[in-house]
């Protein structure tokens, strides 16, 4: 096999661990395959002072096997599920923590997250207040900042190489995959943990989305019809949590070990729309330069593409710039490309969203099979593409499929993934 494509070090994913509404890999791949939703009425948090009471919760999360408990109760929930899904990753790519130890210096760990663990923070700053500010923890602002997840990964490790936390809304997943390619590539590391993860379903966080009219408040009665992509009566997203870890190595170093491989990182890119806090661009460039880029990136054709994982939050505004911008990229061809949503069954889990959607593309690409998109009911004319409505689809022999995920700031990330 050949170790380099057109000049380049050939990256390759071979571990995967989830964390996810919806359970682990295995349990996450039959429920979405099934078209199963893990949107629910909350339990973790109250909600009866709230106009949003459902979403994409992460439920009966244990960490004990992975963490001693004193260690854990000093960790932030998006800590513990970055150490749990690297773990599993790990597992799943055949390694051992002893053996990555042994070769740590080669070893990056790039894991992301958008608001770190927000609750060690608040719970600090509230103990410190009701104490008479007498009584200030330093290690409540040490465990709340965005790094820790990846640095608590890197230590279990002692991951040596480089220590990266992208924190790109959205589009956190796709990028830290991303980057973790490109160090390959640059032979700084011949192998990194990345991925990314969220925990941010607090009351305040529900009722700031909410207020800017982002979520859905129609449905707290019927929470897995909540999330509806592409369908004409989307009314707003729905808040989720979890996301997922990989394990990247340079081909050459997974074909040393005989690793598992799931696929080859064809492209990635990243873009700016430079527009808006909040709002995309209407006219979906930063969209259509991200598809584009990483098409070029990935040397591959438009009509190479077999499928195409949409950022999808359900959304007026999104699905339908996302679905004109898919258009832009791919011309006619568009009409072609099955687009799903996995936001549709888990909700959107912020910075953790395009890491659980990669790890659809993965089990797409290994059983070939599209999970569908829920909810779809009712056809919008603005958005016309083939979006798998309701029922998985069986997809013989596909090879290579896109991921989007695009987020607040404007932040906008491709991935081309092909099987080997």
């Amino acid at each position: 096999m050949e170790l380099r494509r057109k000049g380049r070090k050939r990256v390759v994913i071979t571990g995967l661990g989830v964390v996810s509404p919806l359970g682990a890999k295995s349990d996450f791949w039959a429920a979405i395959q099934a078209g199963q939703s893990g949107i629910r009425k909350l339990q973790n948090i109250e909600t009866a002072h709230l106009d949003v009471r459902i979403g994409g919760e992460v439920r009966g999360f244990d960490s004990s096997d992975y963490i001693p408990r004193k260690q854990a109760r000093r960790m932030g929930r998006a800590t513990q599920f970055a150490i749990v899904a690297a773990r599993l990753a790990i597992e799943d790519a055949g390694l051992t923590v002893e053996e990555l130890r042994e070769i740590g210096h080669r070893v990056a760990t790039i894991i992301g997250t958008t608001l770190g663990s927000y609750e060690i923070g608040e719970s600090g700053i509230h103990s410190w207040r009701e104490s008479g500010y007498k009584r200030a923890n330093p290690m409540s602002i040490v465990n709340a900042l965005p790094n820790m997840p990846a640095h608590y990964v890197s230590k279990m490790l002692a991951a040596l190489g480089p220590l990266i936390t992208p924190s790109v809304a959205c589009a956190t997943g796709i990028q830290a995959l991303g980057e973790a390619a490109d160090l390959i590539q640059l032979g700084k590391c011949d192998l990194a943990i990345a991925g990314a993860l969220d925990a941010v379903m607090f009351d305040y966080i529900l009722a700031g989305f909410s207020a800017t009219r982002a979520l859905t408040r129609e449905f707290n009665d019927a929470p897995q019809e909540a999330s509806r992509p592409f369908d004409a009566d989307r009314s707003g997203f729905v808040l989720g949590e979890g996301g997922g870890i990989f394990v990247v190595e340079d081909l050459e170093h997974a074909l040393e070990r005989n690793a598992p491989i799931y696929a080859e990182i064809l492209g990635y890119a990243a873009s700016s729309d430079a527009y808006h806090v909040a709002a995309p661009d209407p006219e979906g460039g930063g969209a259509k330069r991200a598809m584009q880029w990483t098409l070029d990136d990935a040397q591959v054709n438009p009509e190479d593409i077999e499928y195409i994982n949409a950022h999808g939050s359900s959304t007026q505004a999104n699905d339908a710039i996302e679905t004109a911008a898919i258009k832009a990229v791919f011309g006619e061809a568009a009409y072609g490309i099955p687009v799903t949503s996995t936001k549709s069954m888990i909700g959107h889990a912020m910075a953790g969203c395009g890491s659980l959607e990669l790890a659809a593309c993965l089990m797409t690409l290994q059983l070939e099979v599209l999970h569908p998109t829920v909810n779809y009911s009712t056809p919008d004319p603005a958005c016309d593409l083939d979006y798998v409505p309701n029922t998985a689809r069986d997809v013989p022999g596909i090879s290579t499929v896109m991921s989007n995920s695009f987020g607040l700031g404007g932040q906008n990330a491709s991935m081309v993934l092909r099987k080997l």
